[in-house]
């Protein structure tokens, strides 16, 4: 089964979501919302990934001071 952390997909799921996204988005725009979709992701995880590092790193030097 394929899983999207919480979201819980399964593959039936997965078919009909692609389904309306061929649809409604049509055959030749679909790969070039596809890496929209995908470089925003990246984005997020990546900006995301900073915040956690600044929030660690905030709280090691917190923890250092006297």
């Amino acid at each position: 089964m394929f899983s999207l952390g919480f979201l819980n997909i399964g593959p039936a799921e997965l078919v009909v979501i692609l389904a309306i996204a061929l649809i409604v988005v049509g055959p030749k725009k679909l790969p070039e919302v596809g890496r929209a979709v995908g470089n925003s992701l990246k984005e997020f995880r990546k900006a995301t990934q900073d915040i956690r590092d600044q929030i660690a790193l905030k709280a090691d030097d917190h923890d250092q001071k006297p």
